[in-house]
């Protein structure tokens, strides 16, 4: 007999209980939630949808789309073939199965997992080209804003805040697979749809969301700023679809799982990453080896020659470990020592492979180049971040990191030291490589975030001098008050 899951709903406006979060997969945003109880179609103008969850069956598969009708545990099939313009299956919980869980069969797997090319199969795999691929990913109700913002992804002003709020914290997701999309790599590579949106969502789930910046959304803005970099007239004339396929994965995966404190810190802890990279690259080691492991578990590349998917491996570590800032000074003085000498030849593949790794590096610490609106929220997730990380280290009384102790350190000292040493030497040199409209607009907003920050430096400086010559005023005041009456009285 057909059933349909009868779920609670949660309005949007009131907080998902921990318990709820705490559960993968167990989040299913519906843009029709008269399936669970909730409002009728002409009524979602006014609500978006409805968060809904399962508190007892932790292996059920949990499904977007406008209606679904579920046959058993982990079968199911929809109203009628073709009728639904959105799916997304999380097929995650698939590899979480917990103890007292019965055991899925290979067959029931392998039909999930054939699933949305049985809804799509003209589409996505019998050659014939889609409009758009991204209307299947992209949940139902945001599609229209999400992928109207998406049509700007190649301009600098580009807000992933915004983006990420559209996409339901999945900017990461979305954004690499459209970009994957529009460079056409999923053709190119042959790429299995269900492997790299599994993926990408493995990828996403792999960034820390208590860390305040080093996070998806962090890895979501890297990836935009490559895309913006990849679009560079020397580049765009020049890169091979690999080395688009390698910057796109390394800008995606170039953080992956960072802990929220600085490699000093994993160092002087006897953190088991520091002695298992030997105080080397620490984090950036983790991160390529995180990324490596997870296209293997997902079997993105496994159709691919053995020797080549090892080579793209390497490549990929390569780029991400270039953006160790503890070896900015070595990269930046390579970089200009070719600049100087004019031998910078983009045929040859080492040298694009170099380009690619000072791109990935530009795109990385890019924040200061960015619009105001956008810069300063990244200053002040980061410096949180860091501050954070003082706190740790003064509570278990270790040396606090000097750039991380917020008793002798604001925001606007933090931004200007990093512009003037780190950010500034390179992308001067950037821009001497790609002298272009773009790179006279980051040159332009570095100029002026560095002045904003001066100038509420100073305003703050003097509203701190304005407050403790107040305090030392009414003192005064109240001493020579207490003294005049006296001398008057002794006339």
């Amino acid at each position: 007999m057909e059933v349909c899951y009868q779920l609670p709903v949660l309005p949007l406006d009131r907080p998902v209980p921990k318990h709820v979060l705490s559960r993968r997969g167990a989040i299913s945003f519906s843009s029709s939630s008269s399936l669970f109880g909730g409002p009728a179609p002409r009524q979602l103008s006014k609500r978006r949808g409805a968060i809904s969850y399962d508190s007892e069956d932790q292996t059920a598969l949990y499904i977007r789309m406008l209606d679904v009708r579920v046959r058993s545990q982990v079968g199911f099939e929809p109203e009628r073939r073709g009728s639904h313009p959105y799916l997304y299956v999380d097929f995650r919980t698939l590899h979480s199965r917990p103890e007292a869980a019965r055991p899925v069969s290979a067959r029931n797997v392998r039909r999930l997992l054939s699933f949305q090319r049985y809804l799509h199969p003209s589409r996505f795999f019998h050659g014939i080209p889609a409009s758009n691929h991204l209307g299947y990913i992209l949940d139902d109700d945001f599609t229209g804003q999400a992928k109207l913002l998406l049509q700007k992804v190649g301009n600098w002003n580009f807000d992933i805040f915004l983006f990420d709020r559209l996409t339901n914290g999945n900017s990461l997701v979305n954004l690499t697979f459209h970009l994957f999309n529009t460079y056409g790599l999923i053709e190119l590579f042959q790429l299995d749809m269900v492997k790299l949106r599994r993926f990408l969502v493995m990828i996403q789930e792999d960034y820390r969301c208590q860390n305040p910046y080093h996070n998806a959304v962090h890895a979501a803005d890297v990836t935009q700023a490559m895309y913006c970099y990849l679009q560079e007239p020397k580049l765009a004339e020049t890169l091979t679809s690999c080395d688009l396929l390698l910057g796109l994965l390394a800008a995606a995966t170039h953080d992956l799982d960072h802990p929220g404190v600085n490699q000093p810190f994993l160092i002087k802890t006897d953190h088991y990453l520091a002695a298992l990279y030997k105080n080397s690259s620490v984090l950036e080691n983790h991160h390529w080896k995180s990324a490596v492991g997870l296209l293997r578990e997902s079997d993105l590349l496994s159709h691919l020659p053995t020797e080549d998917r090892l080579n793209m491996e390497e490549r990929l570590g390569s780029l991400i470990l270039a953006t160790d800032i503890s070896r900015q000074n070595d990269y930046l003085s390579e970089f200009r020592t070719h600049l100087d000498k004019g031998d910078l030849c983009l045929t040859n593949g080492g040298h694009r492979h170099f380009i690619l790794q000072m791109a990935l590096k530009c795109a990385d610490i890019c924040n200061p180049c960015r619009p105001w609106k956008l810069s300063k929220q990244w200053s002040e997730k980061v410096t949180e971040e860091f501050f954070h990380q003082g706190d740790i280290e003064s509570k278990h009384n270790l040396e606090v990191t000097p750039l991380c102790d917020r008793q002798s350190n604001s925001v606007a000292n933090i931004q200007i030291g990093f512009m003037a040493y780190v950010v500034e030497p390179l992308f001067v040199e950037w821009s001497r490589f790609s002298d272009t409209r773009l790179s006279q607009t980051m040159m332009s907003h570095l100029s002026l975030n560095k002045q904003g920050w001066k100038e509420g430096r100073d305003k703050q400086e003097a509203s701190a001098s304005r407050a403790s010559e107040e305090q030392r005023t009414p003192a005064t005041k109240d001493s020579n008050s207490k003294v005049l009456p006296q001398g008057s009285k002794g006339s």
